[in-house]
């Protein structure tokens, strides 16, 4: 694998922290940001160290991160503070600077903006949201072999349809509640996408 001894230490601290399904998660997600970045122009570098420390943070038990928020002085949203799980992307990016030494600004925003996404996202961070929800261990989301095809072919579109399918999971599942920057950032790319057609 591309920099593997470059990132060993990390591999190895997150192997220990994470269960073995969320590794083989986070190892699938940093192989599937290098084929995107290799696909996009990206640097595989950075694509690679973002996917494996994007899900850094979840080992984090569920009651201790309002706590932890605090401490760091992470800012918490209403909805974050109701739905705990939601923090794991910025308290990642927190981890990833202040325990794994990593500075570079757009790294940590393509870690902390992983799940909600956000309007005009970077090349780094499309590929970092991207490559979490189609990485080769997934199997439950609709329409996911068409959305691997896509990302593959039209990034922006594959956002549109990733963010499009977590807001039909949401409201149908019932027990999650929607994080209304997700439901802006789908907006966001609605228009992109359709003004693009128009064009």
């Amino acid at each position: 694998m591309i920099y593997a001894d470059e990132y060993r230490d990390i591999r190895k601290t997150l192997k220990k922290e994470l269960d073995h399904e969320r590794y083989q998660h986070t190892l699938g997600v940093a192989w599937t940001a290098q084929c995107l970045a290799m696909r996009y122009g990206e640097d595989l570098g950075r694509a690679y160290v973002a996917g494996l420390l994007h899900d850094c943070a979840k080992a984090i038990p569920r009651d201790d991160r309002l706590m932890l928020c605090e401490e760091w002085e992470i800012p918490v949203k209403d909805v974050e503070e109701r739905n705990t799980g939601l923090l794991h992307a910025k308290m990642g990016a927190y981890l990833a600077r202040k325990k794994f030494g990593i500075k570079d600004r757009e790294i940590l925003s393509a870690i902390a903006c992983h799940t909600v996404g956000k309007e005009d996202m970077t090349l780094l961070e499309k590929i970092i949201f991207t490559a979490d929800y189609i990485e080769p261990g997934r199997d439950r989301a609709d329409n996911l072999e068409e959305i691997r095809k896509t990302a593959f072919l039209d990034l922006d579109l594959a956002v549109l349809l990733i963010l499009r399918g977590t807001l039909a999971y949401l409201e149908t599942s019932g027990n999650n509640e929607i994080d209304p920057d997700t439901v802006t950032v789908y907006e966001y790319y609605r228009k992109l996408i359709d003004e693009r057609e128009k064009a």
